[in-house]
């Protein structure tokens, strides 16, 4: 059975606005994006970006930076760190605006004031910590441990003033419409940036598939992948292939090189029912990093009743279904970690949030409930540090989780403990000895 969430994971981080799309800005920094859309029910639209730490307790964020987008809802959005900026590519209607994320480092007097307490704190919950409005966000470089000598949870302060802080600039730079429906409103669904940095992928409701060039965004490519709006895409690890996936309830893997079909995603549906893919995630084969698999999420069309949806693993070699787990309800998000290891999903009508050894699909943590609303996004916390040490904690895996509830959650595996090597082959020595004295001593 797997198990369910600890007392401290939970309620990272409120917003006033529906959220929509998370990722890791850097590998202590989340980024949220959101919003109420162009009407004017005063709900804002725009990023904020979260600091995240580890107290020796338990996680905890705090609110570093918030940037509206004016009357411009953000509905999905990718990342590419280079090391010296990060390029942020949002989706706001039918374009992509293109913002640079430039950091630099506080000086000794922008230090020491964002060291003092916050001139506006607000409540907090569960090691939850927000500031009042502000323009600048910061990276922790930790010099030292988080957790105290008498192991005891630090506070933020004790633990952020170890730390040297970076500041992030943000600035708008090119946009370009992705989208061109003429029947109704063209609107963005999914971008995504390929793992080498130099291409881009947009689908929306025309049902186009374009591909351009990044990080100077110029269409190098305009392939007509399906006969409804695009529902998500994504790049495979080799930068070869992008898999598509739409309401058309295809699912289609393209080659970049020739621009044309490698294969199609075909199973075979329970019961005949028509299912159609949700969302779509490649995911390297742990410890093979030159191999990888493709997982995806199905839902039943048209029906909610005990119909189950579907987390699916698929064989990139031959394109076909290697092992899929029903689940109890529609899904509406998924995630694989960066090595490939773990694989998470959340559900649309509970709230829940599940998660799964990649290559057996067993699950290994239920998070009944996580959101009082469905689980808009996903993501996995770096397992690796290029900025720095990575933030310690005794958990094996840990996924966010948002929503338009406006929650950012976070959700751990504890470390498992299994049995050495050494002490199994010493176990099973000691039974076969014991085995033959019994043998020997009944005379068999």
């Amino acid at each position: 059975m797997a198990p369910t969430r600890r007392p401290s994971d939970g309620l990272l981080a409120r917003v006033n606005f529906p959220l929509y799309a998370v990722d890791m800005l850097t590998s202590r920094h989340i980024l949220v994006a959101g919003g109420g859309g162009s009407s004017k029910t005063g709900v804002a639209n725009g990023f904020e970006i979260y600091e995240l730490y580890h107290n020796g307790s338990h996680f905890c964020a705090e609110e570093v930076l918030r940037h509206e987008t004016g009357a411009n809802v953000v509905m999905n959005f990718a990342v590419r760190n280079s090391g010296r900026r990060a390029y942020l590519c949002a989706g706001q209607e039918a374009h992509c605006q293109m913002y640079f994320v430039q950091p630099r480092i506080a000086s000794e007097d922008e230090t020491d004031r964002d060291r003092k307490p916050a001139p506006v704190e607000r409540p907090h919950e569960n090691g939850v910590r927000q500031r009042g409005a502000s323009h600048s966000g910061v990276e922790a470089l930790p010099n030292g441990h988080n957790r105290p000598s008498n192991n005891k949870p630090a506070t933020a302060d004790d633990i952020l003033k170890q730390f040297q802080r970076l500041h992030f600039d943000i600035q708008a730079a090119d946009v370009v419409q992705t989208d061109f429906l003429s029947s109704a409103e063209p609107l963005q669904r999914v971008v995504r940036i390929s793992g080498n940095g130099q291409l881009m992928a947009t689908g929306g409701t025309d049902g186009q598939l374009r591909i351009w060039s990044f990080p100077q965004i110029k269409l190098s490519a305009q392939l007509a992948a399906h006969t409804k709006e695009i529902d998500d895409l994504d790049f495979s690890p080799d930068c070869k292939y992008i898999v598509s996936i739409s309401k058309d309830a295809q699912g289609i893997v393209w080659d970049l090189s020739t621009g044309k079909q490698h294969h199609k995603l075909q199973w075979q549906t329970p019961e005949g029912a028509k299912y159609l893919f949700k969302r779509c995630r490649y995911g390297t084969v742990e410890a093979h990093k030159d191999n990888y698999r493709l997982y995806t999420i199905a839902n039943p069309f048209g029906k909610v009743g005990k119909q189950r949806g579907y987390l699916q693993q698929w064989d990139c070699a031959s394109g076909q279904l290697r092992a899929a787990v029903p689940i109890d309800e529609s899904l509406s998000s998924l995630a694989v970690r960066d090595d490939g290891r773990f694989v998470a999903v959340g559900t649309m009508f509970s709230g829940s949030v599940s998660m799964y050894i990649a290559f057996s699909l067993q699950r290994v943590l239920h998070i009944p409930h996580a959101h009082s609303m469905f689980v808009t996004g996903l993501q996995f916390l770096p397992i690796t540090n290029e900025e720095g040490p990575p933030i310690s904690s005794d958990t094996e895996a840990a996924v966010l989780s948002i929503s338009v509830d406006n929650k950012v959650c976070i959700h751990s595996l504890p470390q498992r403990r299994t049995i050495p090597a050494w002490l199994a082959i010493l176990f099973m020595i000691v039974m076969i000895f014991v085995v033959f004295v019994f043998c020997s001593y009944i005379g068999i």
